[in-house]
């Protein structure tokens, strides 16, 4: 099959008028589930699966999509406008976003975001129709040690964050770290800071600690404060319009958007990363080399669209090992992989011999996404928007009561309603000690990866970590992580000696 009869069976299938007709509802649900807290993109798809259960494979897998690259946009709305990521790749979007909405310049947030992660997840879609064979057989040449490397830049990168508080931000990503031990080594199943407490045996969960030190810690912060949210605070008093960027500004973030897409994507093909890791990443990296890098964290466009672009282009690029190999690429690929072995698909190299329909009908239904979820936002963040004209008092505890649910539904558990609440009380410890939330989110997510990786590679090279790391991927990236991790107290050096000379 010639790659204009792939993509014409691709486009018949997506713009069936049933099947369109449900690509849209898709996409709504999608939205919504995403700007929901404490709602994951796994858990929108997962929640969507209820509607695939009559359908047949690939409309199933073009519904799923639809849902999944929607669910990760969707979460840029409340990360925004509230400070809560709906979904935890989100969480970058708060730093930047959010300051935005405080000075009035919501809409324009929303605007680059919406903007960025279309460009993102129409790049990954086309990266994986083009590359999916090539980029899926050079992920399977990334070992464990290669994954840790990898992982490890990430966690190398927390001396960027912050160039005048360097320090804070490996005291903080060193916190992040501790809290990834919590619970059963899943190596050698020992217990580590349970303290006898069987339901932190699975560790920490990620949601409801995100949901802490976002929603919890900034509804605690607005309390304390004579003057309480309000149009005059700039998120808009309810009447948010989104404005999407201009084109001196869409020129200005054109090489963030190419980085972030290209990076999010090999990042997405990479199994067990996905969109969380991906978006945290970027943002860490633009932090370090945009123009604006300095400015991260005070209320920038680049922050937004670094985060946003990242998260999106990861999604196309967890789909291409799923199709490719049967290898999920994340969570939610994950969730799908289920729904389609369940309807007898044998997922694997030879399914796109067999059936290419898959990834054009995949590849057609991506492109459509991300060009109807930006309509769809920008209706869904004025409904949002409605709600900040609530007087605090009343949003407060409503705000609080979601984040619970949200922290409840992750897994139905009362101990994450726990973390929450600890969590909560921690962010406002980490603002009172001027510790970096951000560092400390990152040590979380990228700690037990980490460790993880490292413990197989351990075992793999007999102990030996010369062998661990003398390999074509890894020794490189290591090279670069101690690079990084020496920057910062090398170049305060090499200032003050040539400040010396000239004096």
């Amino acid at each position: 099959m010639s790659t204009m009869e792939l993509l014409a069976s691709g486009f018949s299938v997506v713009f069936n008028p049933s099947m369109f007709f449900m690509v849209v509802i898709a996409v709504v649900l999608g939205t919504i589930f995403g700007a929901l807290p404490g709602v994951s993109a796994t858990m929108a798809v997962a929640l969507g699966l209820t509607f695939t259960y009559t359908m047949e494979p690939i409309p199933a897998i073009v519904f799923l999509v639809a849902i999944y690259c929607s669910s990760i946009t969707g979460g840029s709305i409340t990360a925004i406008l509230f400070k809560i990521p709906g979904v935890p790749s989100s969480a970058p979007t708060t730093f930047d976003g959010y300051p935005m909405a405080q000075r009035g310049e919501a809409g324009k947030a929303l605007g680059v975001a919406l903007f960025t992660s279309a460009v993102g997840g129409l790049f990954s879609a086309f990266a994986m129709f083009l590359l999916s064979q090539p980029l899926t057989q050079a992920a399977l040449q990334f070992g464990p040690a290669d994954l840790f490397a990898v992982t490890f830049m990430g966690l190398s990168i927390l001396t960027c964050l912050d160039g005048e508080h360097v320090l804070t931000c490996i005291i903080s990503g060193l916190l992040g770290l501790l809290l990834a031990c919590v619970g059963q080594d899943k190596m050698y199943a020992v217990q580590r800071l349970t303290f006898g407490n069987r339901q932190l045996l699975a560790g920490v969960e990620m949601i409801p600690v995100l949901i802490g030190l976002f929603a919890v810690t900034e509804v605690l912060k607005q309390t304390n404060k004579k003057d309480f949210l309000n149009a005059k605070d700039g998120i808009g008093g309810g009447k948010v319009n989104t404005k999407m960027p201009n084109l001196k500004e869409m020129w200005s973030i054109k090489w963030t958007m190419l980085r972030c897409s290209v990076v999010g994507t090999v990042v997405g093909i990479l199994p067990g990363a996905g969109a969380t890791i991906a978006s945290f990443l970027c943002y860490t990296m633009e932090a370090k080399v945009c123009k604006n890098g300095p400015k991260f964290g005070t209320g920038v466009i680049d922050g937004v669209a670094a985060s946003e672009t990242a998260n999106n282009a990861a999604t196309g690029g967890a789909m291409v090992p799923l199709l490719s190999l049967g290898i999920p690429g994340g969570n939610a690929a994950a969730v799908m992989m289920s729904a389609l072995v369940l309807k007898g698909v044998q997922l694997g190299p030879l399914l796109l011999v067999n059936q290419p329909t898959y990834l054009s009908a995949t590849f057609a239904s991506m492109i459509v996404t991300n060009i109807i979820m930006v309509i769809v936002a920008i209706g869904i963040a004025k409904v949002f928007a409605q709600i900040l004209s609530i007087p605090y008092s009343y949003l407060g505890p409503i705000i609080v009561m979601l984040a619970i649910i949200g922290s409840y539904a992750n897994q139905l558990s009362i101990a994450d309603v726990q973390i929450m609440v600890v969590a909560g009380i921690m962010g406002i410890v980490v603002r009172a000690c001027h510790l970096n939330s951000a560092a400390l989110v990152l040590g979380l997510v990228l700690g037990s990866m980490c460790e993880q990786n490292f413990s197989r590679a351990y075992l793999m090279s007999q102990a030996n970590l010369g062998t661990m790391f003398f390999r074509p991927i890894a020794g490189p990236l290591m090279i670069f992580c101690i690079v990084m991790l020496v920057l910062p107290v090398i170049l305060p050096m090499i200032k003050k000696n040539k400040a010396n000379k000239k004096g």
